[in-house]
């Protein structure tokens, strides 16, 4: 009984840790696109990945793909490949789905030196292959530091807030996403949640907050 106890008590650990690990890719991903647009465009970009919140998914499952994976690799050359051919996939896996789901997608690097549909450049490989590296001398580092904080009990309330909060999120983003489709489609409402969605995610709002997807 103490055994299946323990071995609940470190799967409930390992969950809170791979959470924050993608809360924490995700805040990274959403400013580190504000700063790379402001270098580009020389204005200050807002780029979300959610409806609500400064988060950008797509860094959040890296940062949860590096953590379980780079993490176990220890030269950093072999972190910076492992990491561009992760990245890579990451990136097309998502553009794939974004427009299977969504009819949209939010980049498009079709007119980039070897690129894979659009989807994916050697370019953006080599940025994923830059943060691995950093991930794995940095970030690894500091997260293993303060990993202890998990087992305090205001830590482990937090977290159930926040992972109600992310749910809630990830879903009515991805509702009305999903629903902004249809009605590029003339898809007309078929209950009282496209109804609500109609009403309270219309297309200037979330074109708005997604202000750099591409219809397709």
């Amino acid at each position: 009984m103490e055994k299946k106890e323990n071995k609940i008590t470190k799967i409930i650990n390992w969950i809170i840790i791979i959470f924050w690990v993608f809360m924490i890719g995700s805040v990274f991903g959403f400013f580190a696109e504000m700063v790379y647009g402001a270098i580009y465009t020389r204005t200050i970009v807002i780029r979300q990945g959610l409806v609500y919140g400064p988060f950008v998914q797509i860094y959040g499952i890296g940062a949860v793909a590096y953590y379980i994976l780079i993490t176990k690799i220890k030269e950093p050359k072999e972190a910076f490949f492992s990491g561009m051919i992760m990245g890579g996939i990451l990136e097309y896996l998502c553009s794939f789905f974004q427009e299977i789901l969504f009819g949209t997608i939010s980049w498009d690097y079709s007119k980039q030196f070897m690129n894979l549909n659009g989807r994916t450049s050697l370019e953006y490989c080599f940025y994923w292959g830059i943060i691995a590296v950093a991930f794995l001398k940095i970030v690894y580092p500091a997260l293993q530091a303060i990993q202890p904080l998990i087992y305090k009990k205001w830590v482990r309330i937090l977290t159930v807030f926040v992972m109600l909060f992310m749910a809630f999120d990830i879903t009515i983003s991805c509702m009305a996403g999903a629903r902004q489709d249809e009605r590029r489609k003339n898809v007309e409402p078929k209950n009282q949640i496209d109804v609500f969605l109609d009403r309270v995610y219309p297309d200037e709002f979330l074109d708005k907050v997604y202000n750099n997807k591409i219809n397709m």
